[in-house]
Protein backbone atom coordinates (compact mmCIF):
# COMPACT_ATOMS: atom_id res chain seq x y z
CA UNK A 1 0.00 0.00 0.00
CA UNK A 2 1.20 3.98 -1.10
CA UNK A 3 2.38 5.53 2.47
CA UNK A 4 -0.33 7.98 3.31
CA UNK A 5 1.57 11.04 2.20
CA UNK A 6 0.81 14.11 0.18
CA UNK A 7 3.76 13.19 -2.26
CA UNK A 8 2.18 9.64 -2.18
CA UNK A 9 -1.32 10.65 -3.56
CA UNK A 10 0.81 13.17 -5.80
CA UNK A 11 2.47 10.28 -7.60
CA UNK A 12 -0.95 8.36 -8.51
CA UNK A 13 -2.21 11.39 -9.51
CA UNK A 14 0.44 11.82 -11.90
CA UNK A 15 0.70 8.27 -12.93
CA UNK A 16 -3.13 9.01 -13.97
CA UNK A 17 -2.24 12.45 -15.79
CA UNK A 18 -3.55 14.57 -13.52
CA UNK A 19 -0.69 16.17 -12.46
CA UNK A 20 -0.21 20.17 -14.58
CA UNK A 21 3.99 20.59 -14.90
CA UNK A 22 5.34 23.36 -15.16
CA UNK A 23 9.56 22.97 -15.20
CA UNK A 24 10.42 27.21 -16.41
CA UNK A 25 11.75 29.03 -13.71
CA UNK A 26 8.63 30.80 -12.04
CA UNK A 27 8.53 33.79 -9.60
CA UNK A 28 7.25 33.53 -5.97
CA UNK A 29 6.39 36.71 -6.25
CA UNK A 30 2.49 37.02 -7.71
CA UNK A 31 4.12 34.74 -10.43
CA UNK A 32 3.32 31.32 -9.00
CA UNK A 33 0.31 32.60 -6.89
CA UNK A 34 -1.15 33.35 -10.84
CA UNK A 35 -0.34 29.82 -12.10
CA UNK A 36 -2.06 27.95 -9.62
CA UNK A 37 -5.22 30.08 -10.22
CA UNK A 38 -5.09 29.21 -14.26
CA UNK A 39 -5.18 25.62 -13.31
CA UNK A 40 -7.23 25.73 -10.45
CA UNK A 41 -9.18 22.48 -9.57
CA UNK A 42 -6.28 20.63 -11.35
CA UNK A 43 -2.68 19.72 -8.75
CA UNK A 44 -0.03 21.86 -10.27
CA UNK A 45 3.73 21.02 -9.27
CA UNK A 46 6.08 24.12 -10.24
CA UNK A 47 9.93 22.18 -10.03
CA UNK A 48 11.84 25.24 -10.76
CA UNK A 49 10.89 28.55 -8.56
CA UNK A 50 13.25 30.97 -9.08
CA UNK A 51 16.06 30.84 -6.45
CA UNK A 52 15.15 27.74 -4.56
CA UNK A 53 15.54 24.02 -4.65
CA UNK A 54 12.05 22.99 -3.35
CA UNK A 55 9.53 22.58 -5.88
CA UNK A 56 5.91 23.85 -5.24
CA UNK A 57 3.18 22.41 -5.08
CA UNK A 58 -0.45 23.10 -5.21
CA UNK A 59 -3.54 22.86 -5.93
CA UNK A 60 -3.74 19.03 -3.96
CA UNK A 61 -7.16 20.07 -2.36
CA UNK A 62 -9.29 21.40 -5.21
CA UNK A 63 -11.44 18.89 -5.67
CA UNK A 64 -13.41 16.66 -3.67
CA UNK A 65 -12.67 13.47 -6.03
CA UNK A 66 -8.63 14.56 -4.64
CA UNK A 67 -9.88 13.81 -1.00
CA UNK A 68 -11.98 11.03 -2.17
CA UNK A 69 -8.74 9.36 -4.18
CA UNK A 70 -7.09 9.90 -0.92
CA UNK A 71 -9.08 7.74 1.21
CA UNK A 72 -10.34 5.67 -1.13
CA UNK A 73 -13.76 6.26 -1.47
CA UNK A 74 -16.20 7.35 -3.76
CA UNK A 75 -16.97 10.83 -3.73
CA UNK A 76 -20.54 11.06 -2.71
CA UNK A 77 -19.62 8.79 0.58
CA UNK A 78 -17.10 11.56 1.31
CA UNK A 79 -19.98 12.99 4.54
CA UNK A 80 -20.44 9.38 5.89
CA UNK A 81 -16.59 9.12 6.32
CA UNK A 82 -15.88 12.56 7.30
CA UNK A 83 -18.80 11.86 9.62
CA UNK A 84 -17.84 9.20 11.28
CA UNK A 85 -14.60 9.88 11.71
CA UNK A 86 -15.96 12.58 13.76
CA UNK A 87 -16.57 9.56 16.50
CA UNK A 88 -13.75 8.20 15.86
CA UNK A 89 -11.36 7.32 19.79
CA UNK A 90 -8.51 5.88 18.32
CA UNK A 91 -5.37 7.36 19.30
CA UNK A 92 -2.71 7.38 16.36
CA UNK A 93 0.57 5.48 17.04
CA UNK A 94 3.58 7.53 18.04
CA UNK A 95 6.72 6.80 16.10
CA UNK A 96 10.55 7.04 17.69
CA UNK A 97 11.27 9.37 14.39
CA UNK A 98 9.81 9.62 10.85
CA UNK A 99 10.50 11.37 7.57
CA UNK A 100 9.53 14.71 8.72
CA UNK A 101 12.96 14.71 10.23
CA UNK A 102 14.95 13.69 7.45
CA UNK A 103 16.21 16.95 7.16
CA UNK A 104 17.28 18.94 9.69
CA UNK A 105 17.42 22.80 8.12
CA UNK A 106 18.57 25.65 9.70
CA UNK A 107 15.94 28.10 11.33
CA UNK A 108 15.31 30.09 8.17
CA UNK A 109 12.64 31.02 6.68
CA UNK A 110 14.43 31.85 3.15
CA UNK A 111 14.94 28.74 2.38
CA UNK A 112 11.13 28.23 2.08
CA UNK A 113 9.67 29.26 -1.32
CA UNK A 114 6.83 31.18 0.72
CA UNK A 115 4.33 32.76 -1.72
CA UNK A 116 3.06 36.27 -2.28
CA UNK A 117 -0.32 35.51 -3.45
CA UNK A 118 -1.79 39.24 -4.22
CA UNK A 119 -0.14 42.51 -5.19
CA UNK A 120 -1.63 44.10 -1.81
CA UNK A 121 -0.76 41.74 0.54
CA UNK A 122 1.23 42.64 3.67
CA UNK A 123 4.32 40.12 2.33
CA UNK A 124 5.09 36.40 1.29
CA UNK A 125 2.58 33.92 3.39
CA UNK A 126 2.46 30.39 4.57
CA UNK A 127 -1.40 29.48 4.12
CA UNK A 128 -1.27 25.41 3.73
CA UNK A 129 0.37 24.58 7.32
CA UNK A 130 -1.35 22.66 9.62
CA UNK A 131 -0.63 24.65 13.28
CA UNK A 132 0.00 22.28 16.22
CA UNK A 133 -0.71 23.29 19.65
CA UNK A 134 -1.70 22.77 23.24
CA UNK A 135 -4.32 24.24 25.71
CA UNK A 136 -2.84 23.69 29.12
CA UNK A 137 -5.42 22.09 30.53
CA UNK A 138 -7.33 20.78 27.12
CA UNK A 139 -4.66 19.16 25.58
CA UNK A 140 -3.49 19.40 21.75
CA UNK A 141 -5.19 19.99 18.31
CA UNK A 142 -4.47 20.53 14.99
CA UNK A 143 -5.88 24.06 13.50
CA UNK A 144 -4.55 26.32 10.25
CA UNK A 145 -3.66 30.15 10.95
CA UNK A 146 -2.20 31.98 8.26
CA UNK A 147 1.29 33.28 8.96
CA UNK A 148 3.26 36.12 7.55
CA UNK A 149 6.86 36.47 6.72
CA UNK A 150 8.36 39.51 9.34
CA UNK A 151 11.74 38.61 9.86
CA UNK A 152 14.10 35.33 8.36
CA UNK A 153 12.86 33.82 11.90
CA UNK A 154 9.68 35.32 12.45
CA UNK A 155 6.25 35.08 11.49
CA UNK A 156 2.92 37.10 12.94
CA UNK A 157 -0.42 34.71 12.68
CA UNK A 158 -3.88 35.75 12.12
CA UNK A 159 -5.66 34.04 15.54
CA UNK A 160 -9.20 34.27 14.97
CA UNK A 161 -10.49 35.74 18.69
CA UNK A 162 -12.33 33.44 20.46
CA UNK A 163 -10.97 29.94 18.89
CA UNK A 164 -8.81 27.45 20.53
CA UNK A 165 -5.47 28.67 19.99
CA UNK A 166 -6.70 32.22 21.02
CA UNK A 167 -8.40 30.86 24.29
CA UNK A 168 -4.73 28.48 25.01
CA UNK A 169 -2.61 31.62 24.29
CA UNK A 170 -4.70 33.31 26.97
CA UNK A 171 -4.07 30.70 29.36
CA UNK A 172 -0.56 30.27 28.96
CA UNK A 173 0.63 33.85 27.70
CA UNK A 174 3.12 32.14 25.13
CA UNK A 175 3.02 28.53 23.47
CA UNK A 176 4.70 26.14 21.43
CA UNK A 177 3.76 25.60 18.07
CA UNK A 178 4.69 23.09 14.84
CA UNK A 179 3.71 24.70 11.89
CA UNK A 180 3.35 21.07 9.44
CA UNK A 181 3.38 22.16 5.63
CA UNK A 182 2.66 19.28 3.18
CA UNK A 183 0.89 17.29 5.75
CA UNK A 184 -0.86 14.31 4.27
CA UNK A 185 -4.52 15.38 2.74
CA UNK A 186 -6.53 13.82 5.01
CA UNK A 187 -4.75 15.34 7.98
CA UNK A 188 -5.17 18.84 6.24
CA UNK A 189 -9.31 18.26 6.46
CA UNK A 190 -8.97 16.64 9.90
CA UNK A 191 -7.01 20.02 10.91
CA UNK A 192 -9.62 21.92 9.09
CA UNK A 193 -12.63 20.57 11.23
CA UNK A 194 -13.69 22.76 14.26
CA UNK A 195 -14.70 19.50 17.11
CA UNK A 196 -15.53 20.43 20.59
CA UNK A 197 -13.09 21.68 22.53
CA UNK A 198 -10.63 19.30 23.89
CA UNK A 199 -11.29 16.59 21.20
CA UNK A 200 -8.07 16.36 19.52
CA UNK A 201 -8.48 16.75 15.76
CA UNK A 202 -5.40 13.77 15.09
CA UNK A 203 -8.30 11.31 16.11
CA UNK A 204 -10.40 12.58 13.29
CA UNK A 205 -7.22 12.67 11.58
CA UNK A 206 -6.72 8.79 12.40
CA UNK A 207 -10.25 7.88 12.00
CA UNK A 208 -10.24 8.87 8.32
CA UNK A 209 -6.67 7.12 7.40
CA UNK A 210 -3.37 6.01 9.09
CA UNK A 211 -2.11 9.20 10.86
CA UNK A 212 1.60 8.23 12.39
CA UNK A 213 2.96 11.21 14.20
CA UNK A 214 6.48 11.71 15.78
CA UNK A 215 7.54 14.15 18.78
CA UNK A 216 8.32 17.16 17.44
CA UNK A 217 12.56 18.81 18.02
CA UNK A 218 12.24 21.07 20.21
CA UNK A 219 8.70 20.35 22.43
CA UNK A 220 6.69 17.95 23.19
CA UNK A 221 4.24 18.67 20.36
CA UNK A 222 3.07 15.46 18.09
CA UNK A 223 3.17 16.06 14.56
CA UNK A 224 2.05 14.08 11.15
CA UNK A 225 4.79 11.72 10.34
CA UNK A 226 4.59 11.85 6.77
CA UNK A 227 4.61 15.85 6.55
CA UNK A 228 7.19 17.39 3.78
CA UNK A 229 8.47 20.70 6.54
CA UNK A 230 7.85 21.04 9.91
CA UNK A 231 8.61 24.95 11.21
CA UNK A 232 8.69 24.39 14.99
CA UNK A 233 9.02 27.99 17.34
CA UNK A 234 7.04 29.79 19.72
CA UNK A 235 3.63 32.12 19.52
CA UNK A 236 4.95 34.88 21.74
CA UNK A 237 3.05 38.03 24.09
CA UNK A 238 4.57 40.31 20.94
CA UNK A 239 2.41 41.57 18.12
CA UNK A 240 2.94 42.88 14.73
CA UNK A 241 0.85 44.28 12.21
CA UNK A 242 -0.81 41.52 10.11
CA UNK A 243 -2.15 42.01 6.37
CA UNK A 244 -3.71 42.89 4.09
CA UNK A 245 -4.32 39.73 3.20
CA UNK A 246 -6.76 38.52 0.04
CA UNK A 247 -9.22 35.83 2.11
CA UNK A 248 -11.57 33.16 1.32
CA UNK A 249 -14.35 35.84 -0.24
CA UNK A 250 -11.50 36.85 -2.51
CA UNK A 251 -11.91 40.41 -1.07
CA UNK A 252 -9.05 41.89 1.19
CA UNK A 253 -9.21 41.27 4.71
CA UNK A 254 -8.28 44.66 7.60
CA UNK A 255 -4.86 44.39 8.94
CA UNK A 256 -4.35 43.59 13.11
CA UNK A 257 -2.14 43.80 15.86
CA UNK A 258 -1.60 39.26 15.80
CA UNK A 259 1.28 37.39 17.85
CA UNK A 260 4.63 37.06 16.51
CA UNK A 261 5.74 33.39 16.11
CA UNK A 262 9.69 33.40 16.19
CA UNK A 263 10.93 30.52 14.69
CA UNK A 264 13.24 27.95 16.75
CA UNK A 265 13.96 25.04 14.05
CA UNK A 266 12.78 23.30 10.65
CA UNK A 267 12.55 19.70 9.27
CA UNK A 268 11.72 18.24 5.95
CA UNK A 269 11.44 15.07 3.94
CA UNK A 270 14.27 14.10 1.61
CA UNK A 271 13.28 16.50 -1.44
CA UNK A 272 10.75 18.47 0.59
CA UNK A 273 7.97 19.53 -1.63
CA UNK A 274 6.20 22.85 -0.33
CA UNK A 275 2.63 22.67 -0.53
CA UNK A 276 1.15 26.38 -1.40
CA UNK A 277 -2.47 27.06 -1.04
CA UNK A 278 -3.93 30.29 -2.91
CA UNK A 279 -6.30 31.98 -0.89
CA UNK A 280 -10.00 32.35 -1.90
CA UNK A 281 -9.24 29.32 -4.65
CA UNK A 282 -10.97 25.92 -4.95
CA UNK A 283 -8.66 24.39 -2.68
CA UNK A 284 -9.38 26.89 0.01
CA UNK A 285 -13.18 26.65 -0.31
CA UNK A 286 -13.03 23.17 0.00
CA UNK A 287 -10.54 23.41 2.94
CA UNK A 288 -12.63 25.54 5.14
CA UNK A 289 -16.65 24.21 3.90
CA UNK A 290 -16.20 20.44 3.33
CA UNK A 291 -15.70 19.89 7.43
CA UNK A 292 -18.76 22.28 8.26
CA UNK A 293 -21.32 20.07 6.32
CA UNK A 294 -21.33 17.42 9.01
CA UNK A 295 -21.92 19.58 11.65
CA UNK A 296 -24.89 20.88 9.74
CA UNK A 297 -25.73 17.63 8.80
CA UNK A 298 -25.83 16.38 12.53
CA UNK A 299 -27.49 19.55 13.76
CA UNK A 300 -30.29 18.95 10.82
CA UNK A 301 -30.96 15.59 11.94
CA UNK A 302 -31.91 16.14 15.19
CA UNK A 303 -35.30 17.63 13.96
CA UNK A 304 -35.76 16.28 10.58
CA UNK A 305 -34.53 13.22 8.20
CA UNK A 306 -31.65 14.69 6.26
CA UNK A 307 -30.28 13.45 3.31
CA UNK A 308 -27.21 15.59 1.93
CA UNK A 309 -25.55 18.99 2.97
CA UNK A 310 -23.62 20.77 0.40
CA UNK A 311 -21.88 23.85 1.20
CA UNK A 312 -21.38 25.79 -2.35
CA UNK A 313 -18.35 27.35 -4.01
CA UNK A 314 -20.97 30.34 -5.03
CA UNK A 315 -20.98 31.42 -1.49
CA UNK A 316 -17.24 30.92 -1.05
CA UNK A 317 -17.88 27.61 0.20
CA UNK A 318 -18.68 29.47 3.79
CA UNK A 319 -21.70 31.39 3.56
CA UNK A 320 -23.91 29.54 1.93
CA UNK A 321 -25.48 25.78 1.89
CA UNK A 322 -27.84 23.78 0.27
CA UNK A 323 -29.63 21.32 2.49
CA UNK A 324 -31.50 18.12 1.45
CA UNK A 325 -34.42 16.66 3.60
CA UNK A 326 -37.13 13.75 3.37
CA UNK A 327 -39.82 15.86 4.83
CA UNK A 328 -41.94 13.92 7.05
CA UNK A 329 -44.14 16.62 8.89
CA UNK A 330 -45.33 20.14 8.05
CA UNK A 331 -42.78 22.46 8.88
CA UNK A 332 -39.93 20.48 8.44
CA UNK A 333 -38.59 22.61 5.95
CA UNK A 334 -38.18 26.12 8.47
CA UNK A 335 -37.19 23.33 11.23
CA UNK A 336 -34.30 22.30 8.93
CA UNK A 337 -32.92 26.32 8.07
CA UNK A 338 -33.43 26.87 12.03
CA UNK A 339 -31.16 23.67 12.52
CA UNK A 340 -28.39 24.50 9.96
CA UNK A 341 -27.70 28.14 11.11
CA UNK A 342 -27.21 26.22 14.63
CA UNK A 343 -24.81 23.37 12.94
CA UNK A 344 -22.88 26.28 11.19
CA UNK A 345 -22.68 29.42 13.16
CA UNK A 346 -21.05 31.53 10.11
CA UNK A 347 -23.89 30.36 7.47
CA UNK A 348 -25.27 33.19 6.15
CA UNK A 349 -27.74 31.85 3.83
CA UNK A 350 -29.47 28.51 3.43
CA UNK A 351 -31.61 26.64 0.93
CA UNK A 352 -33.25 23.83 1.94
CA UNK A 353 -34.70 21.07 -0.67
CA UNK A 354 -36.51 18.01 -0.93
CA UNK A 355 -34.77 14.44 -1.79
CA UNK A 356 -35.56 14.66 -5.70
CA UNK A 357 -33.58 17.70 -5.88
CA UNK A 358 -30.11 17.10 -6.98
CA UNK A 359 -27.69 19.28 -4.41
CA UNK A 360 -24.93 19.23 -6.48
CA UNK A 361 -26.49 20.68 -9.98
CA UNK A 362 -26.88 24.87 -9.14
CA UNK A 363 -29.72 24.12 -12.02
CA UNK A 364 -32.13 21.83 -10.03
CA UNK A 365 -31.47 23.75 -7.00
CA UNK A 366 -32.56 27.08 -8.80
CA UNK A 367 -35.47 25.29 -10.03
CA UNK A 368 -36.71 24.20 -6.92
CA UNK A 369 -36.54 27.79 -5.72
CA UNK A 370 -39.01 28.90 -8.52
CA UNK A 371 -41.50 26.50 -8.66
CA UNK A 372 -41.90 25.42 -4.80
CA UNK A 373 -41.07 28.74 -2.77
CA UNK A 374 -43.36 31.78 -2.07
CA UNK A 375 -41.30 34.20 0.51
CA UNK A 376 -44.68 35.62 1.73
CA UNK A 377 -45.08 31.73 3.56
CA UNK A 378 -41.10 30.42 3.33
CA UNK A 379 -38.87 33.11 3.60
CA UNK A 380 -37.19 32.82 6.93
CA UNK A 381 -35.11 35.90 8.05
CA UNK A 382 -32.92 36.02 10.90
CA UNK A 383 -31.94 40.10 11.36
CA UNK A 384 -28.64 41.33 13.08
CA UNK A 385 -27.55 37.99 14.44
CA UNK A 386 -23.76 36.09 15.30
CA UNK A 387 -22.41 35.86 11.51
CA UNK A 388 -18.81 35.61 9.93
CA UNK A 389 -15.52 37.53 10.05
CA UNK A 390 -15.40 36.69 6.44
CA UNK A 391 -18.37 38.13 5.37
CA UNK A 392 -17.21 42.12 4.09
CA UNK A 393 -20.68 43.34 4.26
CA UNK A 394 -21.96 41.89 7.74
CA UNK A 395 -21.08 44.56 10.47
CA UNK A 396 -17.56 44.65 12.08
CA UNK A 397 -16.05 46.12 15.41
CA UNK A 398 -13.18 44.98 16.97
CA UNK A 399 -12.92 42.11 19.21
CA UNK A 400 -16.53 41.37 19.05
CA UNK A 401 -18.48 38.71 16.72
CA UNK A 402 -19.67 40.00 13.45
CA UNK A 403 -23.31 40.71 12.58
CA UNK A 404 -25.43 39.98 9.80
CA UNK A 405 -28.73 38.94 8.39
CA UNK A 406 -29.37 35.83 7.70
CA UNK A 407 -31.99 34.77 5.04
CA UNK A 408 -33.53 31.04 4.89
CA UNK A 409 -35.42 29.59 1.71
CA UNK A 410 -37.69 26.45 1.99
CA UNK A 411 -37.56 24.77 -1.38
CA UNK A 412 -39.51 21.86 -0.22
CA UNK A 413 -42.94 20.87 -1.98
CA UNK A 414 -46.13 22.62 0.09
CA UNK A 415 -47.37 20.78 2.94
CA UNK A 416 -50.78 19.34 1.87
CA UNK A 417 -49.97 19.95 -1.94
CA UNK A 418 -50.45 16.74 -4.19
CA UNK A 419 -46.73 16.01 -4.17
CA UNK A 420 -46.81 14.62 -8.02
CA UNK A 421 -47.96 18.12 -8.88
CA UNK A 422 -44.66 19.59 -8.17
CA UNK A 423 -42.20 17.01 -9.84
CA UNK A 424 -40.66 17.08 -12.99
CA UNK A 425 -41.78 15.17 -15.41
CA UNK A 426 -39.41 12.82 -17.33
CA UNK A 427 -38.35 13.38 -20.95
CA UNK A 428 -37.38 9.74 -21.37
CA UNK A 429 -40.48 8.56 -22.60
CA UNK A 430 -40.54 11.55 -25.41
CA UNK A 431 -37.55 8.75 -26.58
CA UNK A 432 -39.19 5.85 -25.62
CA UNK A 433 -36.99 4.53 -22.62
Amino acid sequence: MDEPSLRGLLARMDAAGMVHRIDRPVDTHLEAAALAVRHDGSPVLMTAPKGYDMPILAGMGSSREFYAMALGIRKEAMLSHLSQAFDADTRPPVWETGPCKDIHLPADLGALPLLTHFAGDGGPYITSGVAVVADPELGQNMCFHRLMKVGKDRLVARIVEGRGTHTALEKAGELPIAVCIGAPLHVQLAAACSPPPGHDEALIAQGLAPTPLVRAETSDLLVPAYTEIVIEGRITSETADEGPFVDLTQTPDIVRRQPVIEVSAITAREQALYQALVPSSLEHKLLMGMPREPGIFHSVASSVPVKNVLITPGGCSWLHAVVQIASERPGDGRRAIERAFAGHGSLKHCVVVDDDIDIYDTNDVEWAIATRFQASRDLVVMEGVGGSSLDPSASHAPGKKALTDKVGIDATIPSGQPRDAFRKVSFAPLFGE
